[in-house]
């Protein structure tokens, strides 16, 4: 039986796969259920009791080391801010990399040279640094990832507790102000309608969605910080 010819040099040994680009993490859509999402946010929640803690230490011995400097009991006292300081900054580099992906290389160590030495730490002073620029930026961002949380999920479910108003509070509906003016008129607005509690349930839904774009924003300065500040 005869066989014909077949060319090999036209049939590929390996069928190529897509090329799939690598993108960031910033570069993947997030969805506010999704397990990065919530790292997002509990990222920003855990760093609200450490910029607490982190800035009244860095207050306190600075306040102390500096107060103290004529003496050499300050100096001991710088020193143990700058290596709390950086103790703290490693925790950041280990929370920033669990929760929000981010690899940074180890500051550079301590210099050696006794307390004259320690005292030039250059990466100690710049977590101290961290500790006093960040204080401000992560209480803000706590305030606006704890409202945008709880306006958004609380207005997006109204439709389905919309009913108790009526029910149980004697109020046509969910109540959004009630105020008296000057000349004794009362001034009240309620959503009580099918359509202003969908209305209403639209935007609540559209905060939800927005809100994991807004925290991963704010902690994109946490991020700038973590590697500028507290990296080698």
């Amino acid at each position: 039986m005869a066989t014909a010819d077949i060319p090999t040099a036209d049939i590929p040994t390996a069928c190529p796969l897509p090329h799939v680009s690598e993108q960031p993490a910033g570069a993947v859509r997030r969805g506010p259920l999704s397990a990065a999402a919530w790292r997002e946010y509990g990222y920003v929640f855990t760093s609200f009791p450490l910029a607490i803690a982190g800035f009244v230490l860095a207050v306190t011995l600075f306040s102390l080391g500096a107060g103290l400097a004529v003496t050499v009991v300050g100096f001991p006292v710088l020193v143990a801010l700058l290596a709390g300081a950086r103790g703290l900054g490693a925790g950041e580099r280990g929370r920033a990399s669990g929760l929000l992906g981010l690899r940074t290389k180890e500051p550079a160590p301590v210099p050696a040279g006794g307390i004259k030495g320690r005292l030039a730490d250059v990466a100690g002073w710049k977590a101290v640094l961290f500790q006093f620029v960040m204080f401000p930026w992560r209480i803000a961002s706590f305030v606006v990832t704890l409202t945008l949380l709880l306006t958004g999920w609380v207005v997006a479910l109204l439709p389905l507790y919309a009913w108790v108003f009526p029910t149980f509070v004697g109020w046509p509906g969910y109540q959004l102000f009630d105020w008296t003016d000057g000349a004794g008129v009362r001034h009240a607005y309620y959503l009580e309608s099918f359509w202003q509690i969908g209305a209403a349930s639209l935007v609540g839904i559209g905060l939800v969605l927005l809100t994991p774009v807004v925290v991963r924003a704010l902690n994109g300065v946490d991020r700038a910080a973590v590697r500028g500040l507290l990296a080698g």
